[in-house]
């Protein structure tokens, strides 16, 4: 591992160019081991390897919290797993609730400057509490890379669903008019031309069920002629005519890998926040770290965002909870790079 910069804030050696600052500090011990320590000769502040990481005072070995991670996001509940792993229930929840907040700091730096060609987005009903308390979960899915951008978690209002198709737009760059296609909900039209405007293609698919059986399928096209929709469909690697199928499927997805969400079960969320949490978790297993089947090229299969240019190569849990120190190597190449630049400038 790299030496890390200071984690001091105060400090004038905070995530700066140089970490020559920071120097090795010994060892404390744990039950799983020794971990590394570190020292700032600026602030003469101590810390560890594992500061800002969900590893941090971890009385555990590392591969063991990441093993609760990976079976969480393939559908064991809280409970099995700590039947499983030999490990308190409440220790399992504390780790969980760690992982999604380190998920959702790694989704909200990582999930930028991709490019939207065809989207779809869908709701998931089930419930927190009781089943009195309906909760809805607002996806989206970028059909072309199969990148799961955004997601929303709350009542089914007009400002929940703004507030996808808001994360949608801020996160993604747009070359050109994308086709966006959602089932018949009120509240997606209305979001759709407040953000996009007329800077998208936007349909609907209507499915009309009778005794759990779709027996009519309505599809109604809302911003855009008909021949524009008709270039978009030939362009498309994906879908020959407008439909949910994809996001649809991603929503199956979700059920399967989250506990919650099963089918008749005892283990639904008691707090929105464990929801949310979990569904960090799950969004950031399927974007980096899981091979997509449809994503197959040759002997490679890609991940969501190795498609989407935002990965060169499937990631681990280990390297996403770890992540801290990949950006701040990050951000001292932007910075060399703006300097260069600089330079350039004022030579030309």
């Amino acid at each position: 591992m790299k030496t890390p910069s200071c984690p001091n804030k105060k400090c004038n050696s905070h995530q700066g160019e140089e970490n020559q600052n920071v120097v090795t500090h010994g060892f404390y011990r744990t039950r799983a081991g020794r971990r590394r320590r570190y020292r700032c000769r600026v602030c003469y502040k101590t810390f560890s390897s594992t500061k800002s990481t969900p590893y941090f005072r971890l009385q555990y070995p590392r591969s063991t919290f990441d093993e609760v991670a990976v079976m969480s996001v393939e559908g064991v509940n809280k409970s099995a797993i700590s039947r499983v792993k030999s490990l308190a229930w409440n220790t399992v929840h504390r780790w969980l609730e760690r992982a999604g907040e380190s998920c959702r700091n790694f989704s909200n730096k990582t999930l930028k400057g991709f490019e939207i060609k065809e989207l779809q987005a869908d709701e998931l009903c089930t419930f927190v509490g009781g089943k009195k308390k309906a909760t809805w979960i607002f996806t989206a899915m970028e059909v072309w890379s199969r990148l799961w951008p955004a997601t929303v978690v709350g009542r089914r209002s007009y400002w929940n669903t703004f507030e996808l198709m808001g994360q949608v737009q801020k996160k993604s760059k747009r070359n050109k008019r994308p086709l966006i296609v959602t089932d018949g909900f009120e509240f997606y039209e209305k979001a759709i031309n407040k953000i996009f405007n007329v800077g998208c293609l936007y349909a609907q698919v209507i499915k009309t069920r009778r005794n759990n059986r779709i027996i009519k399928v309505e599809r109604r096209e809302i911003i855009g002629t008909e021949t524009q929709f008709e270039e978009a469909l030939h362009e498309s690697e994906d879908s020959n005519t407008l439909n949910t199928s994809f996001i649809e499927r991603l929503n199956l997805t979700i059920r399967q890998a989250i506990s919650y969400l099963t089918r008749r079960t005892t283990c639904h969320a008691r707090r929105q926040e464990q929801l949310e949490n979990q569904l960090e978790i799950v969004r950031c297993y399927y974007n980096f770290l899981r091979p997509h089947k449809s994503l197959k090229f040759g002997k490679e299969t890609r991940t969501p965002a190795m498609q989407a240019g935002l990965a060169n190569r499937r990631l681990s849990f280990r390297e996403i909870f770890t992540i801290r120190f990949l950006f701040v190597i990050l951000e001292r190449i932007r910075r060399l790079i703006a300097t260069v630049m600089v330079y350039e400038s004022k030579a030309a």
